[in-house]
């Protein structure tokens, strides 16, 4: 396929979506893009000797965030991690000059050109992502709840002793502490999961606890995540470039809410197709409005008054 992608960032994430992408010879050629040339130069021979083993005809090659702007997709992993000492709203706040360095360096963007965006907080900066590039609002994505909705499936699948392809629950909300299931609509195999799983045999609020804090733990005992999210970057490119029409819970921009935060809907190949209509329960919808809440307000404390 004679698509381009481009990732901002050769960190692991950056790395790992490359390499998750290259994989099958899915596109044409992958940008790597990185304020460190050093590092982005060492991630592309690496990925250049991966594609060479597995007979991949994608080019991996070293390109400029101008170049990116004229790719059909374009990821962003770039951001900073928390230093010591450091609070929320100081690394948001450097993260947020990361990123509007990156949108203003990348203009003019193409007009069919699809954002990714999966730096965190990653509802925060797909929101201002909207805002700063101007592109039409289904053209920006944050990779949201996706791969939360993964952990739920295979934790699911993992208590009960069966494959998660059947299991259909959403993680939804905020990707951070006021996301929540939505279990009015969680079912195996379309049986409703009150039915299958009786909620005597096992905690929701636990599990979805668990599921929580899944990230972090996997941070704490190997220093960054990068493997589960590259596998849901690639997951959504392909659902884009290839207009699969997939369903997929990401973040996105809601104007009953006023800020991106994550909801199932219908990828194809200029974004968001459609969303999928999900009604929620009265808790539920509380708690997406609790959701958008937060990132509101994030988000107004970075743009001032």
């Amino acid at each position: 396929m004679t698509a381009r992608i481009a990732i901002v960032g050769a960190g692991e994430v950056g790395a790992a979506t490359a390499y998750a992408l290259l994989r099958g010879s899915l596109y044409s050629e992958l940008l790597l893009v990185d304020v460190k040339p050093e590092k982005r130069d060492g991630q592309v021979r690496d990925l250049s000797d991966a594609c060479c083993a597995e007979d991949s005809t994608t080019r991996v090659r070293a390109g400029t965030v101008k170049e990116a702007g004229e790719c059909d997709i374009v990821v962003i992993t770039a951001g900073s991690k928390r230093t010591r000492g450091e609070t929320s709203l100081q690394l948001i706040e450097r993260n947020t000059a990361i990123l509007e360095r990156i949108i203003d360096s990348m203009r003019p963007f193409r007009s069919d050109l699809i954002l990714i965006v999966v730096s965190h907080p990653v509802d925060v900066l797909t929101t201002l992502a909207q805002k700063l590039s101007g592109l039409p609002k289904s053209q920006v994505i944050g990779s949201g709840t996706f791969l939360d909705t993964v952990r739920l499936r295979r934790m699911l699948a993992d208590k009960y002793e069966i494959a998660p392809g059947p299991i259909n629950a959403y993680v939804l909300g905020e990707h951070g502490d006021s996301q929540f299931v939505a279990w009015s609509h969680a079912s195996i195999d379309g049986v409703p999961i009150d039915e299958a799983v009786p909620p005597r045999e096992f905690s929701r609020e636990a599990l979805a606890d668990e599921c929580k804090r899944e990230g972090q733990r996997i941070v704490d005992t190997k220093g960054a995540i990068a493997f589960g999210i590259a596998s849901v970057v690639a997951s959504i490119c392909a659902a884009v470039l290839f207009d699969r029409r997939d369903v997929r819970p990401v973040s996105h921009f809601q104007p009953e809410l006023g800020c991106c935060v994550s909801m199932p809907v219908v990828l194809g190949r200029h974004g968001v197709v459609k969303p999928l209509p999900l009604p929620l329960s009265a808790e539920e919808k509380a708690k997406l409005a609790e959701s958008a809440t937060v990132v509101r307000e994030a988000t107004q404390k970075l743009l001032g008054p």
